[in-house]
């Protein structure tokens, strides 16, 4: 069980490296670690999988769960859309497994299909270093549940009762959450994140439907008032005990809030999104982690939510689709060319200023891509990003580090 700590996300995502058994959580629940975790629930009349790992790691998983296996695969819910959540489904499933999911599962899924060379890329400009291992990952499979609960199902198998509930919220639009009772235990997948009491990414950096702070503060409540005593998440250890589980989503639910409060707040005075991401930081006392969302993210998410994708600040040329990059060109000739652009990036970084450097290195490389001082600045502005983060953040590492090493490639320096 959970120790309360709160583990990187990027350790909890390769926790299943070289596991070569099941881990029993209670005497009728096993996890099998994955990039998402996978967990079987045994009953004396057959057996139920709350997700099943990753793509390829079927079998593995299959046979990490065989010793524990009590009779038929009854059922198979899949928490959302994600295919880490339901990669393993195929291999699986057997003959009269009944597959369950959450009502706008299969439109989430072609949303996915229809748009995977957009998101591909940039999930693996994110992700690839640890997902893709030897090589691309398989396609993932496309699963047509035999369910999709609107509100909630409830099912009886070996004297357990199972509820499956529909929440607002969640990575996906589609999420569910399975609650069992008698135990007061409740599946979340990562309705909350990937790491418990942790802010979520509302609008993520890879692209992704946002999600919205009604329904996840909906979402909170819903899984608070159930009173559980063991939560099961998506990634790493239960958390155990109602008193910390009730204290842990209550203080997901107000930073939410708050931020959610403070960022109209800024709205109202008339500032802009970029002051109200710089100013607004979390009380003391209420800070949760920052492992895959970030304070100035969630803060960007509201504030596109309420006010759209236009800013006024952004002036009449973003009404007209025209980038302030279409004048780099411009501006580099009247400081004198980019490598005079470069060498103000550099006073910039030396400074202390990465972010502004950056900025003039954008203007610079866009007139030469090969620019050696302006390479140079990128490099060692993003190291000083990546140092400050102390790889807390895991979106936020993997990017930067995509950053170095394209940057490193481009000055001959990969290896």
């Amino acid at each position: 069980m959970s120790d309360g700590k709160q583990t990187p996300l990027g350790a909890l995502v390769m926790a299943g490296e070289g596991q070569n058994a099941a881990v029993e959580i209670t005497p009728s629940i096993f996890m099998v670690k994955d990039i998402s975790n996978a967990y079987l629930v045994t009953t004396d009349e057959g057996d139920v999988l709350v997700n099943t790992g990753f793509l390829n790691n079927g079998e593995k998983t299959k046979a990490l769960f065989a010793p524990h296996r009590k009779g038929p695969l009854n059922a198979i819910v899949i928490t959302q859309a994600h295919a880490d959540h339901f990669g393993g489904v195929p291999e699986l499933k057997e003959a009269d497994t009944e597959v369950i999911a959450g009502k706008g599962f299969t439109e989430t899924d072609q949303y996915f299909d229809d748009l995977k060379m957009f998101l591909g890329r940039r999930s693996g400009k994110l992700w690839a270093s640890m997902t893709r291992r030897n090589g691309p990952p398989p396609v993932p499979p496309r699963i047509v549940p035999d369910v999709e609960v609107a509100g909630r199902m409830s099912f009886a198998l070996g004297g357990k009762q199972f509820e499956v509930i529909k929440v607002p919220g969640g990575e996906t639009l589609c999420s569910v959450i399975v609650w069992l009772p008698e135990e007061k235990t409740v599946f979340t997948g990562n309705l909350f994140g990937p790491v418990w009491r942790s802010m979520p990414n509302l609008t993520t950096t890879r692209g992704d439907k946002p999600r919205l702070v009604g329904p996840y503060l909906e979402s909170c409540r819903i899984v608070r008032d159930l009173q559980p005593e063991l939560v099961i998440t998506g990634h790493g250890e239960p958390i155990a005990g109602a008193e910390q589980i009730r204290a842990d989503i209550q203080a997901m639910h107000d930073a939410v809030q708050w931020i959610e409060a403070e960022t109209i707040k800024v709205m109202n005075a008339g500032g802009t999104v970029y002051q109200a991401m710089q100013s607004i930081h979390l009380p003391k006392d209420m800070e949760i982690g920052q492992f895959h969302g970030q304070t100035k993210w969630t803060v960007r998410a509201v504030w596109e939510e309420n006010g759209n994708w236009f800013k006024y600040e952004d002036g009449t040329t973003a009404l007209f689709g025209s980038p302030v990059s279409s004048v780099y060109g411009d501006l580099a000739e009247l400081a004198g060319g980019a490598d005079k652009v470069a060498a103000k990036a550099k006073a910039l970084l030396d400074a202390d200023k990465p972010l502004e450097a950056l900025h003039l290195v954008d203007v610079a490389l866009s007139v030469d891509a090969a620019e050696p001082t302006a390479l140079a600045v990128k490099k060692h502005a993003c190291q000083l990003l990546l140092a400050r983060g102390g790889g807390v953040n895991l979106s936020e590492t993997m990017w930067l580090k995509a950053e170095i090493a394209e940057t490193e490639a481009a000055l001959g320096q990969g290896g």
